[in-house]
């Protein structure tokens, strides 16, 4: 089985593949937004690419990482993203997926919510997944999400 984790910015979307049966994450990538698309076609790029990549690669199930409520710099072009990506997975054939922030995502990994950020920013390894630190931040949350999309 395939899971997908996803991490919205405000100009791209990062997404990782996670493949069950080899524990394996098999594509990590960012989606950028061209910057020429006015936010209406953006959000359809987005969506269309969602449902693309859950084509592609097969995927069964799927998480969103979504902002934080006590974010300090709350994007509303993020929101909007990931409003269509939420609107993609429940127009999808998924079999299961959720949305949620650090609090729902740690749980489904077994982990401490503490040892999230640690993970994040590079002061812990995270031993599943190989060259954990040459992840960017967004991408490793995207990874996490991946991994805890297999209990969705």
């Amino acid at each position: 089985m395939n899971t997908l984790g996803i991490r919205a910015k405000p100009c791209s979307v990062i997404i990782a593949v996670y493949d069950t049966d080899k524990a394996l994450i098999v594509n990590v990538e960012d989606i950028k937004i061209p910057k020429a698309l006015p936010t209406p076609e953006a959000l359809k790029y987005i969506r269309n690419s969602i449902l693309d990549i859950l084509r592609e690669f097969k995927i069964e199930k799927a998480g969103l990482r979504v902002v934080e409520s006590n974010s300090q710099t709350l994007k509303i072009r993020r929101i909007e993203i990931e409003g269509v990506i939420q609107e993609a997975f429940a127009s999808s054939m998924l079999l299961a997926y959720f949305c949620g922030q650090i609090s729902t995502i740690t749980p489904k990994l077994n982990m401490k919510r503490a040892d999230f950020k640690l993970y994040i920013d590079g002061a812990k390894v995270y031993d599943e997944v190989e060259n954990w630190n040459t992840h960017s931040k967004e991408e490793k949350e995207a990874i996490f999400t991946a991994l805890g999309a297999v209990h969705a």
